[in-house]
């Protein structure tokens, strides 16, 4: 990607539109709790459209490549990040006595390296294309390949945490 103007926009506007959307999300589940069922559908709508924009602004980086080379910067990304990221947001958070936020840095990192392994699976075996079920740790974030596992290798949380992904 250049550095021009538009292409810094592009990327300001991705960026901006992928947090709203995920941050109207989880209005909407605070909405749910609260029992405010429209309120909960109306942030919902609107995170769709958020995403709607976010993946336009995406395509048009031309950051989606083939899947071969969306697997191998996914891989790349997860390793990057679990090695290179996580680790000073942990060391700070312990610094500034931010327990829970240590936690989550560190279950964070713990998961990453589980979807590195994913990835690098995936390409391994990319022409078997295999079929499989994922679980979604809904605590930290673990991912397990096939059934889910009875408590979480990551952060113990039990089976129940899980949801399917399809």
């Amino acid at each position: 990607m250049s550095d021009s103007r538009t292409d810094n926009h592009l990327n300001q506007s991705f960026v901006g539109e992928a947090k709203a959307s995920l941050r109207l999300l989880a209005y909407a589940e605070k909405a749910m709790a609260e029992g405010y069922l429209q309120m909960a559908k109306l942030f919902r709508a609107i995170s769709e459209a958020e995403k709607v924009h976010a993946l336009k602004h995406l395509r048009l980086m031309k950051l989606v490549g083939t899947t071969e080379e969306n697997l191998q910067a996914s891989f790349e990304r997860e390793i990057s990040v679990s090695e290179n990221v996580y680790p000073e947001m942990i060391r700070v958070a312990e610094e500034e006595g931010r327990v829970p936020a240590r936690i989550s840095f560190s279950q964070t990192r713990d998961a990453e390296d589980f979807h590195a392994k994913l990835y690098k699976n995936a390409l391994a075996n990319m022409l078997d294309e295999r079929e499989t079920t994922y679980h979604v740790c809904l605590v930290c974030g673990y991912v397990a390949d096939g059934s889910a596992p009875d408590t979480c290798p990551v952060c113990g949380a039990p089976k129940e945490k899980f949801k399917q992904v399809d």
